[in-house]
This record gives C-alpha cells, sequence and structure tokens, in this order.
C-alpha cells in the first residue's frame, strides 16, 4: 500500500466505515491515557514512596529505586521499538503486537492492585512491565495513524485523539482523586491502579475490532529466510539510506529538541510549582485543568493546518490572542490585584533574638532546646539511603520535650519511624496544636521497620514569632516496643501563598470570552491572509513560540494568579503541539515502513529525552535554584524551531511516496 494507493483504499470506503476506523484509532488515546495520568503522574510515584518504599532506609531511596525502574523500562522499550516495529511491518504484525502489549500492560498495571506496605520490589516490577507495555504499545497504535487516516486528515484525526486522551485520562484521575479521599487505607490508591487497567483494556477493544490490519509491502520469506535476520538487515538498509530520507531525518533530530524541552517542561512543572511554594491542591488541580482545557485547544490546533476550513482565521486568532494575552494579564495581575488574590508571598522571614527565621536547622542546632534525656547520634548516609551523614536527637524519657522558637509559619520536620518509636503530641506555643476538626496533633513515629528523612508539615494560623514543641505525653503505639522520638532537623519554610481561586479562574473564564470575542470579529479580517499560509509545520512553530513564552515567564513566575495563566497557557499548547508532530512525522514516512519508522522514533526519543534535564540540573547547581534551570529550557525550543523551519515537507511526503512506491512494485515483481 503507497501512501497513494492508500488513499485510494481508504477513499473506497464508505464514509460511515472511514470514519468509525478513526473514531475506534482515536478511542485508544481515550484509553492508555489513564496511565499517563493516573500511574505515571499522579498516584504511583508518591504511592511508591510513601507506601511500598515505606520499609526503604528514606524518601530519597525509595525515590532512587522508582527512578531505576522507570530507567529500566525506558531502556526495554527503547531497545525493542525499532525491532519489533520492523518485524510488524514485514509480517503484517501492527495489531498482534499492538494487542500483545496492551495486554502485556493492562496485566502490570492491574496487579499493581496487590501492592501495599513495603512492597517495593513487588511494585517496581509490576510498573516495569505495564510501562514497557504502555510504551511499545503506543509505537504500534502511532503506526496505525497512515493506515486509518488519509494525508488530509490525519492532522486533525492525530489531534482529535489526543483531546480524547485527555479527556479519558483527566476522567479517570478525578475519579480516582475521589477514591483516594473516600475508601479507607490504601484501597483508594490500589483500587485506582485496578480502575486504570480496567479503562485501558476496556476501550482499546474499538481499535482492535474496527481496524483492520494494514497490508504488507514485502515479498513474503523465501525458504530459509529467518524473519529476524531479515528484518536487521532491513534496519541497516535503512540507515544505509538515509540520505533518502533527508526531510525525514532533518524533521526527526528538530523534534527530538524541541520535544525535548517539552517534555521536560511537563516533568518539572509539579516539582518547580512545589519549590515556589504552591500547594499540593493547586499542583493537583492544575493538572486536572491542563487535562481538560487541553481538550478543545488540541482540537483547534489539528483544524489549524486545513485549508478547507472555514474557521482557520477565526481559530488562529483565539490561540494568537491567548499567547499574547495571557502573559500579560496574569503578570500585570500580580502587580495590579490584592496580595490575598494573587498570592504573592510576604517578604522572607529574618531571624529574631528570640527566634530563628527562614532555613534549615539540624538537631545539633543551638536553635533547638531539649528538656528531659536526649541523646544525638550522627546517622551515616550508607544507613540513611542517601550521600550524607546526619544527626538525630532521640529520646523515650517521659519527661521528653524539645522546643523550636522560630519566625515564620510552615515548619517542616524532618524525623525517624521505627518499631521503638512512639506517638508525641504537637504544641505550639505552649498549647496542643490542633488539626481542622479541632483535636491534637498526634505525631506518630511507629513503623515496622527503620526509615529516616520522614517529614512533616505544620503550620500556625499566623505569621510571627512561633514556640514548636514535641511532647511525650506517655501514649504508645501499642504495636511499637518503645516510645521514642528521633529529630533530624526542623526546616522553616518561606512565606505561605494565599490567593483566592474563584477570582483567578472567574479572570481566566472573562479572559477566554473576551478571546472569542476578539476571534469572531476580527480574525477574519485580521488573520485571514496569514491562516491561508498556515501549514503543519508552521502550526507547531507557533506552539514552540508558546513554549519559549512559557519558560521566560517560569525565569520570573512569583504569584498564584501568574501559575495559573501559566498552566492555562501549557494546556493550549501542549496537546496540540505533540499530535500535529505525530501526524507530520507519519506523513513523511512510507506508510508499509511506518512500524519500522515509528520505532526508531521511539528509540531516539528515548535516548535523546536526557538532555534537557542535563540542562536543567546543571543550571541548578551553578546557580542554586531551579529558576535559571527553566530559563535554560528556552534553548530547545529555538533550536528545535530553526531546525523544523528548515524541514522541506512537501520534498518529504513526495519522498515517502516515491519510496512506498518502488516497495509495492518490487513486492508484486
Amino acid at each position: 500500500m503507497s501512501a497513494a494507493s492508500s488513499t485510494a483504499i481508504l477513499d473506497q470506503l464508505p464514509p460511515k466505515e472511514y470514519k468509525a476506523r478513526a473514531r475506534a484509532w482515536m478511542m485508544y488515546d481515550w484509553a492508555n491515557s489513564a496511565f499517563s495520568t493516573t500511574i505515571m503522574a499522579a498516584l504511583l510515584p508518591v504511592y511508591y514512596s510513601a507506601v511500598a518504599g515505606s520499609t526503604l532506609a528514606s524518601e530519597a531511596q525509595a525515590t532512587q529505586y522508582w527512578a531505576t525502574g522507570l530507567s529500566i523500562s525506558v531502556f526495554i522499550i527503547a531497545i525493542l521499538s525499532p525491532i519489533l516495529g520492523t518485524i510488524s511491518d514485514i509480517k503484517r504484525g501492527k495489531k498482534k503486537f499492538l494487542s500483545l502489549f496492551i495486554a502485556l500492560g493492562v496485566i502490570g498495571t492491574g496487579l499493581l492492585v496487590l501492592v501495599d506496605t513495603g512492597d517495593w520490589f513487588m511494585a517496581s516490577m509490576f510498573f516495569i512491565v505495564a510501562r514497557v507495555g504502555n510504551g511499545a504499545a503506543n509505537v504500534f497504535y502511532d503506526s496505525l495513524l497512515p493506515h486509518v487516516a488519509k494525508e488530509e486528515d490525519q492532522d486533525d484525526i492525530s489531534s482529535k485523539g489526543y483531546a480524547l486522551g485527555y479527556l479519558g485520562g483527566g476522567l479517570l484521575l478525578a475519579i480516582n482523586v475521589v477514591m483516594f479521599l473516600m475508601l479507607p487505607g490504601n484501597w483508594g490508591v490500589r483500587l485506582s491502579f485496578l480502575s486504570v487497567a480496567v479503562w485501558w483494556a476496556v476501550f482499546s477493544i474499538p481499535i482492535l475490532r474496527r481496524v483492520p490490519e494494514p497490508e504488507s509491502a514485502t515479498k513474503r520469506l523465501a525458504p530459509g529466510e529467518r524473519l529476524i535476520v531479515v528484518s536487521f538487515a532491513r534496519l541497516r538498509k535503512t540507515f544505509s539510506e538515509i540520505r533518502e530520507y533527508k526531510e525525514l531525518f532533518k524533521y526527526l533530530i528538530a523534534f527530538l529538541i524541541y520535544n525535548d524541552g517539552i517534555g521536560t517542561i511537563i516533568g518539572i512543572a509539579a516539582i518547580y510549582g512545589a519549590e515556589l511554594g504552591f500547594g499540593t491542591l493547586e499542583l493537583v488541580l492544575a493538572l486536572l485543568l491542563v487535562q481538560f482545557v487541553g481538550i478543545p485547544f488540541s482540537i483547534i490546533f489539528g483544524k489549524l493546518p486545513d485549508p478547507t476550513n472555514k474557521w482557520r482565521p477565526v481559530f488562529l486568532a483565539f490561540i494568537l490572542f491567548n499567547i499574547v494575552m495571557l502573559p500579560l494579564m496574569g503578570i500585570g495581575g500580580r502587580f495590579l490585584l490584592d496580595q490575598d488574590i494573587t498570592g504573592i508571598p510576604s517578604a522572607a522571614f529574618e531571624s529574631t533574638e528570640t527566634a530563628v527565621g527562614e532555613g534549615a536547622y539540624p538537631a545539633d542546632d543551638s536553635a533547638l532546646v531539649y528538656n528531659g534525656e536526649w541523646q544525638t547520634t550522627t546517622i551515616t548516609g550508607a544507613e540513611r539511603g542517601t550521600d550524607n551523614d546526619a544527626v538525630y536527637a532521640m529520646s523515650d524519657d517521659a519527661a521528653g520535650r524539645t522546643d523550636f522558637a522560630f519566625n515564620g509559619q510552615k515548619l517542616t520536620l524532618t524525623y525517624q519511624t521505627g518499631p521503638e518509636m512512639g506517638i508525641w503530641e504537637v504544641w505550639l506555643d505552649g498549647e496542643p496544636l490542633l488539626d481542622d476538626e479541632g483535636q491534637p496533633i498526634l505525631l506518630d513515629a511507629f513503623n515496622p521497620t527503620v526509615r529516616y528523612d520522614v517529614t512533616e508539615d505544620f503550620i500556625a494560623a499566623t505569621e510571627g514569632e512561633h514556640i514548636f514543641s514535641l511532647v511525650n505525653t506517655g501514649v504508645q503505639n501499642p504495636e511499637s516496643s518503645g516510645n521514642h522520638m528521633a529529630v533530624s532537623q526542623f526546616v522553616v519554610q518561606p512565606p505561605l501563598r494565599t490567593s483566592s481561586l474563584p477570582v483567578i479562574i472567574g479572570l481566566l473564564l472573562a479572559l477566554q470570552v473576551v478571546g472569542v470575542i476578539f476571534a469572531l470579529l476580527l480574525g477574519r479580517p485580521l488573520f485571514k491572509g496569514l491562516a491561508a499560509t498556515l501549514t503543519t509545520k508552521r502550526a507547531i512553530m507557533i506552539s514552540l513560540a508558546a513554549y519559549t513564552i512559557i519558560a521566560i515567564w517560569g525565569f520570573i513566575l512569583n504569584s498564584v494568579v501568574e501559575f495559573w495563566f501559566l498552566a492555562w497557557l501549557v494546556a493550549i499548547v501542549q496537546g496540540g503541539s505533540q499530535a500535529l508532530s505525530r501526524s507530520l512525522y507519519a506523513s513523511l514516512s512510507p506508510p508499509s515502513m511506518s512500524g519500522e519508522f515509528f520505532g526508531l522514533f521511539s528509540i531516539m526519543s528515548k535516548f535523546a529525552s536526557f538532555v534537557s534535564p542535563i540542562f536543567f540540573i546543571g543550571a541548578i547547581a551553578i546557580f542554586g535554584s531551579s529558576r535559571p534551570g527553566v530559563l535554560s529550557i528556552v534553548i530547545f525550543f529555538v533550536i528545535g524551531g530553526y531546525l523544523l523551519s528548515r524541514v522541506k515537507v512537501p520534498e518529504g511526503i513526495q519522498m515517502a511516496r516515491e519510496k512506498e512506491a518502488e516497495m509495492l512494485k518490487a513486492r508484486d515483481a
């Protein structure tokens, strides 16, 4: 099936059948996006550290093991993808491999329901299986795009797939958050893992039933030929003919560079937001916002390159309005609105004669006052699962108490848990600190195994000088063999951000209403000419311009209102940029070699994805802050955009058609 013959075959389909196949293909985005949101982004990383890895020496060690499992899975996918992709082209196996890896991913995900306290090894194994299944299945899913969509429909169908993915992943994540909050113990999270497996399996049925296996453009194997040998020979031939696919590989290099930057923005968003002092609730809600706001904008981006769509000038005006006005309004709101709306932090807390200000204060610091029998011990980095030693102060004295006078509002305590640890009360300014229900807050340090560097946050009602105390009241966990308390350090955090989310969301929605009016009234007269010049490549370049603004804005961002406006801007371009990148790559690849080329696409993207994180980490190491790290990502959008501008897309598409025709001729000879 050549690009032309593929289109001809699709043209021969009844419109109802053509649309049904396209819908079935798109529904797989709905099916597998739940894995990305619930498993990869929201629940499993935290559950792994707090529950499955609770028997490890520290949170740092749990994070290290999690990252190791992720790296192993990425390596396996990268190695398998080009080999299996080439085999699928030769043996008409795209659907078969898709089914195999869906099954593998669903089983691995479903088995996560068995993971409970201390089951970090089991969690790692199941996650690796699930992640390999998910990543490899996506290779064969993407490779089916040119076989379900005509060339002129690929942008639109790819974008609608991303939109459905945002909707499906967001809906199940919202359900899983409710399950986490409502169900007792760890069952909310564990059943959420199971729900992802069921969701993935059920909504994969349409693509497996309705999309047929594409034909192969390769001759049947001759007697004595071995499939694996032929597959490697074809891979070698493709690399030896790399000059013939010049435009495709130019595009692939550009994509790997700019997509590396996009991936880093996505990967560091939550960590960067937490570093700037944004709360967990804000970060989770922002993730949901990106999911749901990304739905319409993914579809809009898919319409931009379509010359037959009369709404192109309106869509372009709406996109450009947002790219310009979101930063202006967000930054302007930071300076013009009240502090209790914008979430601008107060001035840094300074040390006084009677209390210490912002900073970390270890257990042997003079700022801590111990009453009763306390013993200071140095715990080595090897024991703690880290690179550095730490001082811990331990006591089980009935009169044991530690006081810490600080100037601030939020305090982070680092302590040790273990089988001999007990329950101590938390006091503030000489009185028990109460929770939201008016009950005294207790610090229960019991854990079946020893774990260091456990952290807990405590918040005073107001800013100012306070005395924080841990008090042994004689209450003991019934499973504990003692009533010890071991403290490593106190950290006085920067000022909290106070904001009004309803007002901020109201401003965002009002801006969208103004944007719609602007686009409807002025879109055609102002942007008709520019819209007529839009291609898939140029639409991607618009998204890269927005990402450049995002990275620069992230460098100076310092308020909650900016954080939400920036998240909205990310939602506008994230799905569209990735959807159009996928469809452009498909158009530059010979359809009957889509498995091989998307396999190469996978391996190169996996091995290239470590470059921008290195830039990010290096900038942090040099400047001691994540802000320069975020700014450094701009270079990936600038270089990637420049290289993309050099790709001659029409020549690349023509080359793909000629190569396909050549393969068909050789097959039929």
